[in-house]
């Protein structure tokens, strides 16, 4: 397998083949991930030795992970941020602007009482802003990350992306209790 280009050093981007960026070909990104699953899927090497089997396996396990993390907008920024030495401190910086946490606040309480009255339009107007906020987000990751190279700034915005997934979360979740 090491024969055929395969490095278990490569980054995500280096195994792909795609540039170290924010923004990225998606259907290089999906192509590139079939090419690379058939040339080492386990099936392929089912009556080769147990070491190389053992190898194809690993390789199909980074592939995937590697798809997984490059295919989602906030994992790849993630990926891509620590790359750069830059730690997003998701879990231990829950400080935002004032702004952005009044939102968040405003967010959840319209979401509650879309929920408890049963408002499947409302959650739906709710669903669609953090959409249009999200990507709005995202636009300025890409800025961020491939333009002005500002890690740290980034890092903010990954943040509050995982705060607008969550509220995500509690849409999804409202949805299924008015269905419920």
């Amino acid at each position: 397998m090491q024969s055929a280009g395969f490095n278990f050093q490569q980054n995500f981007f280096e195994l792909f083949g795609l540039p170290m960026r924010y923004q990225i070909d998606e259907a290089q990104l999906n192509q590139r991930f079939h090419t690379l699953q058939a040339e080492v899927h386990p099936d392929k090497f089912a009556s080769f030795p147990e070491a190389e089997r053992r190898v194809s396996m690993q390789w199909a396990t980074k592939i995937n992970e590697a798809y997984q993390t490059l295919h989602n907008s906030t994992q790849r920024a993630r990926y891509l941020l620590s790359l750069h030495g830059v730690d997003t401190q998701e879990e231990t910086n829950t400080a935002m602007p004032a702004d952005f946490l009044m939102q968040q606040m405003e967010w959840r309480e319209a979401i509650e009482e879309a929920q408890q009255t049963g408002d499947a339009a409302a959650l739906d107007e709710l669903e669609s802003r953090m959409q249009h906020e999200m990507r709005q987000l995202e636009i300025q990751l890409a800025v961020k990350i491939d333009n002005s190279h500002d890690y740290l700034g980034a890092a903010s915005d990954v943040r509050k992306l995982k705060f607008m997934e969550k509220l995500a979360e509690e849409i999804s979740s409202a949805f299924d209790a008015i269905d419920n």
